[in-house]
């Protein structure tokens, strides 16, 4: 007999619907998958033969064959365990479904019980897309596939729930949406001093340029960069459906929806494939996961020089191309990037208080781990100095997040509207094209800038990233016109290009 159940694959971030085909003929006891599946998807008949022996029900004793359907997608994991389980018990009879068209999603462990998978949040959207009556998914699952509420969602625990699903004893589910508290990243108010930083991580996020902070330990660096997605706008809704189906995706969206935007903080021995993802089975990285967010890479010279590499590529094109031998997925992978080093390899250089033991060639070949391409993609560079400890101790508070964050939502809003009709959203993402329609300067800001480049010897890469830097300026006063202070402020956001480890 030949029965039928559908579910879905994950390529990269697509997802294809799947068809279990499964056949139950006379003929030596044996158990075969076909249609390209991978180790885990064959190793899924040792869990469906336990699995239905176990819930009570009769395994068949004859020729079984399943089929995935379209063979040519490559199918990998175990989330086909439950659909092959309960297509093998219609085929067997045991089971007379009066619901067919629904995905089935869910892992089975050897005592029937359904265990959570990734990627169910696309695989709803998939289903609904499909137009399919409903959804199966594991119960620790469920809140991610009630995020799309136009298709019902059945959530269980066992393989004898889910029969009850096929058999319409079971109603679909309310699914609660889960509850997200405020972003707990702290909040601008509690850092203390470093105003000249703090001003630089608001121009940063107003127009989403990346930013390099250089200075000794303990000054504040990591402390400044927790806290800025604090004043960053919170997600609009499709922002939060594409980060969340990365997250879901990888394993780890802890249901429904994302509200907030992400922050990735990877140590410096990630690696290559952990930063910009792939494996065997290929999966988002770090790049990806924080998607529509932020990626803060402490003590920036100590990753390796192929993972610094591998930035140039999202930070260039908002997305991430994994090719291999047997496949090629593409993962989004625009987010704004925070970086932070010390300003020598002890930490102390330019320090007045303690005196720095490197050589100027240790400085010199220190510096020269971070890639010129990947600086050229790093709008301000700041330094940040120590902070008096008597600072510290000051009561009177600095402007909250919540008072930062409404300023820089004006200066998207006003982005938004500039770019509108543009495949572009921010200010540092405009090419030299649009930088010469929305930049243009005053004869007084052009002589502020063109002095400045010849005297502080700045690079010609620096006369771009100046240009989009006090845009963003002129943006938060809503200002019309790039003018002299915003050039002139822009330009002090450039350390690299002045050369301090000269």
């Amino acid at each position: 007999m030949l029965a039928q159940c559908r579910s879905c694959a994950i390529y990269g971030v697509d997802v294809h619907i799947v068809d279990i085909e499964v056949d139950i003929s006379s003929g030596l006891p044996s158990f075969t998958i076909v249609g390209l599946p991978d180790a885990a998807v064959k190793e899924s008949r040792e869990r469906v033969r336990s699995a239905i022996k176990n819930s009570n029900f009769d395994f068949p004793n004859g020729k079984i064959t399943v089929n995935l359907a379209p063979a040519a997608i490559r199918k990998e994991g175990s989330v086909y365990d439950l659909a092959i389980a309960l297509a093998v018990l219609i085929a067997t009879g045991q089971v007379a479904p009066k619901r067919k068209n629904l995905v089935i999603l869910g892992e089975l462990s050897l005592s029937g019980e359904v265990r959570p998978v990734r990627g169910v949040l696309p695989s709803a959207i998939a289903a609904y897309q499909s137009s399919a009556e409903g959804i199966i998914t594991p119960i620790k699952n469920a809140a991610e596939a009630g995020a799309v509420k136009e298709i019902p969602v059945y959530a269980v625990t066992t393989l004898n729930d889910a029969v009850e699903v096929l058999k319409a004893q079971r109603n679909p589910d309310r699914i609660t949406p889960a509850e997200y508290k405020d972003s707990d990243v702290g909040d601008f108010s509690e850092i203390r001093g470093q105003e000249s930083a703090k001003r630089a991580l608001v121009v940063a996020a107003a127009g989403m340029h990346n930013l390099l902070m250089i200075g000794p330990p303990g000054c504040g660096k990591t402390m400044m960069a927790k806290r800025l997605p604090s004043i960053l706008p919170p997600l609009s809704e499709e922002e939060a459906l594409q980060t969340s189906k990365i997250h879901s995706i990888a394993g780890i969206l802890n249901g429904g929806i994302l509200k907030y935007r992400p922050f990735r903080a990877p140590h410096h021995t990630v690696s290559d494939v952990g930063l910009v993802g792939g494996g065997m089975v290929p999966q988002p990285g770090e790049v990806s996961l924080s998607h529509n967010g932020v990626l803060f890479m402490d003590e920036f010279p100590l990753f390796t020089r192929s993972a610094l590499d591998a930035l140039r590529e999202p930070l260039e094109e908002g997305k991430i191309t994994v090719t291999r031998a047997n496949y090629s997925v593409t993962f989004p992978s625009r987010f704004m990037l925070i970086g932070s080093m010390n300003p020598c390899p002890c930490g102390h250089f330019g320090d007045t208080r303690k005196q720095c033991r490197c050589s100027p060639r240790q400085i010199q070949a220190y510096r020269a781990k971070l890639p010129g391409p990947l600086l050229d993609r790093i709008d301000l560079h700041i330094e940040v100095p120590y902070v008096d400890w008597r600072r510290l101790s000051e009561e009177k508070p600095s402007e909250s997040s919540e008072s930062l964050r409404k300023n820089i939502i004006k200066a998207w809003q006003i982005q938004r509207e500039r770019f509108s009709g543009m495949p572009i959203n921010f200010n540092s993402q405009m090419n030299e094209k649009i930088l010469k329609r929305f930049c243009g300067l005053s004869p007084s800001a052009k002589l502020i800038l063109d002095s400045a480049m010849e005297n502080l010897a700045l690079s010609a890469r620096a006369y771009s990233r100046i240009l989009k830097v006090a845009r963003t300026i002129a943006d938060l006063e809503n200002a019309e016109r790039i003018g002299e202070e915003n050039v002139a402020e822009a330009v002090q956001y450039r350390t690299l290009d002045r050369r301090i480890f000269d």
